[in-house]
Formats: structure tokens, C-alpha cells, sequence
């Protein structure tokens, strides 16, 4: 039997959101070159691309930066939540 009442046999993880701040940072920090590497391509093969490869490429863009200001609150709740940060005993 796999579970007993309660019990599972191999119990969940407890919640480690220590380390939230940092790895929300490293997404942010892809994302951004991402975002950059998108327009850079976009500047050197604008002639080469269809207008609806350009306009996919920009509605990506425009989503990675929805993706950045989600991450920058989520760092902002975390770090008043207290997570991520080096508390003083």
C-alpha cells in the first residue's frame, strides 16, 4: 500500500523559498538577453523575414517583458516575505 492514512511513502519536500530571489534574478537576467537577442535579429534580418515572422518575434518580446515586471513583483513579495534574504538573528 502506497499510502496509508496521512501517510505517503515517499513524503513531499518540505517548502524551501530560500533561494526564490536568487533564481527569480537568473530568469530575469535570461529573459533579458533573450529579449535582446530577439531584437538584434530582428535588426540585422528585418529584410529576410516575413511580416509575420517580425510580428511573432515582437508579440514574443512583448511577453518576455510582461514575464520581467512579474518576476521583479514576485521578488519584491518574496523579499517581504522575508525569503531570499539573509535575516540577523
Amino acid at each position: 500500500m502506497a499510502e496509508e492514512k496521512g501517510r505517503y511513502k515517499n513524503p513531499p519536500k518540505p517548502d524551501d523559498r530560500s533561494d526564490n530571489v536568487g533564481k527569480l534574478q537568473d530568469m530575469i537576467h535570461d529573459t533579458i538577453e533573450n529579449y535582446r537577442e530577439a531584437e538584434d535579429y530582428l535588426k540585422l534580418h528585418a529584410e529576410e523575414l516575413s511580416p509575420e515572422e517580425i510580428a511573432r518575434i515582437k508579440e514574443k518580446n512583448r511577453h518576455r517583458l510582461e514575464s520581467i515586471h512579474g518576476m521583479r513583483d514576485e521578488i519584491v513579495d518574496e523579499v517581504e516575505a522575508g525569503n531570499g534574504v539573509d535575516k540577523k538573528d
